[in-house]
């Protein structure tokens, strides 16, 4: 980008400007940084929702471990749309666990006390787990409408039925 300056502030002196930092700076490799998100997001949804017996880097195949260890700048090799059928079963049992977890919670925190509708999800204000289970199997390369499917049916035999049928 071309950066218009005014006369005046040609001549000062000084420290290199931040935005001047900012476009010497190598560009990131995106899908590298998305691919590190989809392993953030799922080491915060086992510590919020005390998941056990999961292994997060089972979750990805061996060209998307190797892609954890680079610099974010590089073009790495990122898992393509083969997937083994194995990982796929382990992402899916994962993403089923943490809807499971978000209903279970939710009906505990239910059974406690009277939530209003905007609690239900007493981790942090706005943040529903189903949905972002949902939207992390975009990412994990799993049918949306299973993990959805999945919600529905945990609401229901928790006796959520009002839920449910939303």
């Amino acid at each position: 980008p071309v950066l218009d300056t005014e006369d005046a502030w040609v001549s000062v002196e000084g420290p290199v400007s931040i935005v001047e930092l900012a476009l010497e700076q190598k560009r990131i490799h995106y899908p590298l940084v998305e691919h590190q998100f989809v392993l953030c997001t799922v080491l915060y949804a086992i510590m919020r929702l005390s998941l056990k017996g999961v292994k997060p880097l089972s979750l990805f195949d061996s060209k998307g471990k190797n892609a954890f260890f680079k610099d974010l700048t590089s073009i790495q090799l990122l898992p393509s749309g083969d997937m083994d059928s194995n990982v796929l079963s382990i992402r899916q049992q994962f993403l089923l666990k943490v809807v499971s977890a978000a209903v279970q919670t939710l009906c505990s925190s239910q059974k406690d006390r009277e939530v209003s509708e905007e609690e239900y999800f007493p981790f942090e204000k706005g943040k529903n787990w189903p949905t972002l289970a949902a939207d992390l199997a975009q990412y994990l390369q799993i049918s949306e409408d299973l993990v959805r499917r999945h919600y529905v049916c945990e609401l229901y035999s928790y006796g959520m039925d009002h839920l449910g049928e939303e």
